[in-house]
Formats: C-alpha cells, structure tokens, sequence
C-alpha cells in the first residue's frame, strides 16, 4: 500500500490540547483501562452556540434539541442543561437521564417508539411529544386523561412527501405518518383537544440529501397550514437532525483514497482492504460494479453551514426560501442533531496489545478493545487514528483487529497506514467518535470491559480531569 494513502482526521484544537499530553493519557488508561473514552463538554456549547448563530443571521426562534441516543455521556448532557439547549430523547431510560441532568420537561422532546411508562413520563413532566401514528396519539391522549395530566404538547411526524413537477424520491421509513393520511390525524387531534395540544408538525429523514429535506419541509409548511385551516394552533416546525459532519482534513486524500479503493477490487493494485473487502464495489468483467456505500467523510458543507444552505434554499412550490417563509408564518424552527451537536466533541483510547505479521505478509494490530467500542467502521465512516507518541519511523500498512474471540471483529476493514510501526504499550487515538461511535454499540460481548469515560475540562493551570458521572457545569473555567 502507498505510503501517501492516508485518511488524515479532522482534529480540533481542544482535542489536540487533549493529545498534546501522551504520559498523562497512558496514565489515565493505567488507571481506568483499555478503551478509554474521553469527552470535552466545552465544546459542544461551541458547537450549539454555532447552529445558534444561524438562526440569528435568519431572525429566526425556536429550539434545539440535542439526539441524546447519540452519546450517553453525562457530562455532554450537564453542560446543555447548563445553556438554553433542549434534549431529544429515543427511551425512558433517556428521559429518566436527563432529568436527573437537570433539564426540566419543557426542554425536552420524546420521539421514537414508546412504551406505556415512557409515554406517562414524557406527559408528566411536560416534554413535547413528537408522535409517529395515530395510535400513540390515541394512547397519549387515553393517558392524559385517566392521570389528569395538563394536555400534552404533541408534534406530529410526517413521512412519504410527494414532490410536484420533476419526481423527488422520498425515502421510505417506518417512522412518521404518512403525508397523505395528515386529515385522519388532525381527526384525532380534533376529538381529543382537552388532552393534546398541536405544537407543530416535524420530519426527520436519513439522508444528506438537500433537495429531499427541502421536500419535507415545504410538506410540512403546508401541513402547519392544513391545521391552522381545522382551528389548531400549531407554531413550530421540526426538521430533526442530519446535518452532517466533516471527518478528514484533506479533501485530495479522500479522493484519492476511494478512487484507488475502486482500482484496487478491480485487481489492478494490490488490496487495500482485509481479503479485498470493496465497501460495496465489487468487480464483475472486468468492470467495477456496485456502489460505495461509505460516508462521505470528507464534507465541505456540515452541520450549522448545512442548515444554513438548508434554509436559503427556495420552496419549488411555495416560491420563496424557507427562512422567509418561517419567518413570514411567525414558526419557531426546531432541529434535533446527533452527531452535528458532538462533532468534535470526544475521542476514543486503545491501548495495543501485540503486533504481528500474518501467513500472508499483512501486519495485525491487536486492539486492547473492539469494533464495538470504536464503531466508527460499522456506521462506514473511514478514518485514520492517531499514534501516540509520536516517534520517527517509516510509515507502515497495518489492519486493526479487536480483542474479541470473532474472525469479524476488525475495527479497521481497510488497510491503514501508521507513521511508524506501532509496538505493544503504544497509544492508538480515535477521535471524533463523540457522535455514535463511541458508546452506541458498546457491549460486554465475551465478557471484556467496555470504556470508560473522563469529562476533560480546562482550569486556570491548564486541563483537569474526572469520570463522566462526576462532572458537573460548575468545573472549569467555563462555570
């Protein structure tokens, strides 16, 4: 593999304070083993105060809420409710979190599938509830009733747009009510006014896609407008999250990589990939067939620029940006990012275990963790670690095995080129797994610890340190 095949990662300059220390990250992994995640709560009220600034430059209110099942950080979740962010929570073991956080139930959205005490609790404390079916609204309303609840704030996810003039495919989904079934619900909402109250309507779709968001979105202006025309009294839009991340530094080295990644199924190079493995592409005479079926890990227009583009963007049918036309309305504009509101926001520790150099010539790297731990190539997102210390060397071709007793447990598929050839004690960082990466699919599989996690803050003499669970918004100089 060629030396200059490198996925350099995007790496803040609070998460390259964080690095700047190698000793002190063996020692806090000495202490608290192998994986070690580390999160740094001051950067995503940074992050939060740039998706803000956006809505200033458009003149527009409403509210944030960040997807909490995108890290259970406690620590993340104590500095947004130490801010004016709101929380999107999947699940009542969510909702039970961030209540103890400190977020009170009008800063909270309850969305997914919820189960009779998930539903009691998001209509007891006041959280808005983001309903996917006229059954949860029948459900919800049943519940209100019999607890004598106040009426339950509700927005109502909506699915399967339709475009007019050229086709725009809308990706199916099983969450959301169909666009076309919105009368039946506005039934439903009409009948049982004394329990639910309209707060607006709402999508979320997964897909970069700019034209099929603008799509949801003029469907959901025309929704708003189909409720206000039965006497309700919806005021908000909810657009949900999607709004990207860039990974890499290098826009040239992303290029390059996938288009030899292609040259290489074709068998006109040698492998870059555990027993040629082609992300999706595959070759079939002589011809590369397939799609890529990676993200797009190097993006120039990510997350607050995203929403930005989002909202200049002109309605086909309405004739007019959709900034203006939330403005015009008076609708406040709700967003729910996941990953968007955690970029830059963690990193993940590996301790290696032992090198070695297999039948077939290829050096393997044995993690003190698991593809679970570092998800990072489950979720198709390619990017290099960092190798910690830095030393000189001759830069090497490695694959990055986890500690698990499974043939497919690869933290890296693709071949990654290492500055120098790494030995056992040697640090491997992983940054940028704040969003999804770290923790989503962590499990005690075989037995073997999953990490733990350390909030990073900074004091007048520098960074201080503790357990997640033990940061407070009270640390550091930001309190």
């Amino acid at each position: 593999m060629k030396p200059e095949l490198v996925l350099k990662p995007l790496v803040s300059e609070l998460l390259r304070d964080v690095l700047a220390v190698p000793e002190r990250l063996s020692a806090m992994m000495d202490a608290l083993g192998s994986p070690l995640n580390i999160v740094v709560p001051e950067q995503i009220s940074e992050n939060v105060a740039e998706y803000r600034a956006v809505y200033g430059s458009h003149r527009l209110s409403g509210g944030i809420y960040f997807a909490h099942k995108a890290n259970r950080s406690s620590a993340l979740i104590r500095a947004l409710a130490a801010g004016d962010c709101g929380v999107d929570v999947a699940s009542l073991g969510e909702l039970r979190h961030v209540l103890e956080a400190g977020f009170t139930g009008d800063r909270i959205m309850a969305t997914g599938p919820k189960d009779a005490e998930f539903l009691w609790l998001a209509a007891r404390v006041g959280a808005v509830v983001n309903a996917d079916s006229r059954e949860e609204l029948a459900r919800l309303a049943s519940t209100v009733a019999r607890f004598g609840l106040p009426p339950a704030r509700v927005m109502i996810r909506l699915s399967a747009f339709e475009s007019s003039g050229v086709p725009i495919l809308s990706r199916p989904s099983r969450f959301g009510v169909h666009a076309r079934e919105l009368a039946s619900v506005l039934d439903i909402l009409d009948e049982h006014r004394a329990a639910l109250r309209l707060l607006g309507v709402a999508y979320h779709l997964d897909t970069t896609g700019v034209e099929e968001k603008a799509l949801a979105l003029e469907g959901c202006l025309l929704a708003m407008h189909e409720a206000l025309g039965r006497g309700l009294t919806p005021t908000a839009v909810d657009i949900g999250g999607g709004f990207g991340v860039n990974y890499l530094a290098d826009r040239g080295e992303w290029e390059r990589y996938t288009t030899e990644l292609g040259t290489a199924v074709l068998g006109l190079r040698p492998p870059m990939t555990w027993q040629n493995h082609g992300y999706g592409l595959r070759a079939g005479a002589g011809t590369l067939r397939g799609t890529l079926g990676v993200y797009p890990a190097y993006r120039e227009v990510v997350g607050p620029r995203y929403l930005d583009e989002l909202l200049n963007h002109e309605s086909a049918r309405l004739g007019r940006s959709f900034a203006t036309l939330l403005l015009e309305n008076l609708y406040d504009l709700y967003i729910e990012p996941g990953r968007g509101l955690v970029d830059q926001c963690g990193l993940t520790l590996a301790r290696v275990a032992e090198v070695r150099t297999t039948h077939s010539g290829d050096v393997l790297v044995r993690l003190m963790a698991n593809s679970h731990d570092i998800s990072a190539e489950d979720h198709a997102v390619l990017m290099d670690p960092v190798l910690l210390p830095e030393r000189p060397g001759t830069p090497t071709g490695v694959y990055l095995a986890g500690n698990l007793c499974l043939e497919d447990d690869l933290i890296t598929r693709r071949k990654v080129t290492l500055p120098r050839n790494p030995v056992p004690g040697d640090l491997l960082a992983f940054v940028n797994t704040a969003g999804y990466f770290m923790d989503f699919a962590a499990d005690h599989a075989l037995m073997q610890p999953i990490a733990r996690t350390v909030a990073a803050y900074r004091e007048a003499g520098g960074w201080s340190w503790c357990l997640d669970e033990q940061f407070w918004p009270v640390k550091g100089n930001r309190s």
